[in-house]
């Protein structure tokens, strides 16, 4: 990725017992994520591509257009946040993709979003 397109993000995760059942497989979490334009271009993200995959090895891959409702256009400096959710049948997995940017010159470029945990409480102490 260029210096004129710079997009970081960042993400933190809350397990959300009150909509699980773990007797059953079913674990819930929130994610929250902030992605800034630190690059020297504004720039619209389209689409988003994930991949979240439990401790079993099963991956669910989900693509879509914009992130809840919305395709943010966001200036140098600017950020934009916004929760959304995952289930996955074990304690514990991870999730990692990429957001599908493009600036006003129709250039198209991808802004990785790193890997991170989805663990309910003490899962991994």
């Amino acid at each position: 990725m260029s210096e004129q397109h710079k997009i970081n993000v960042s993400v933190k995760t809350t397990y959300i017992k009150e909509q699980s059942d773990p007797e059953n497989s079913r674990f819930v979490f929130a994610y929250t994520i902030n992605i800034r334009n630190e690059g020297q271009k504004a720039a619209r993200l389209v689409s988003r591509h994930w991949h979240i995959t439990d401790a079993n090895g099963q991956v669910q891959e989900v693509r879509g257009l914009g992130v809840v409702g919305e395709q943010p256009y966001l200036e140098p400096g600017e950020h934009f946040e916004y929760t959304s959710g995952t289930v996955i049948e074990t304690p514990v997995g991870s999730m990692q993709g990429s957001y599908q940017m493009i600036d006003d010159e129709k250039s198209e470029f991808d802004a990785a979003i790193p890997v991170f945990t989805l663990a309910t409480p003490m899962a991994l102490h």
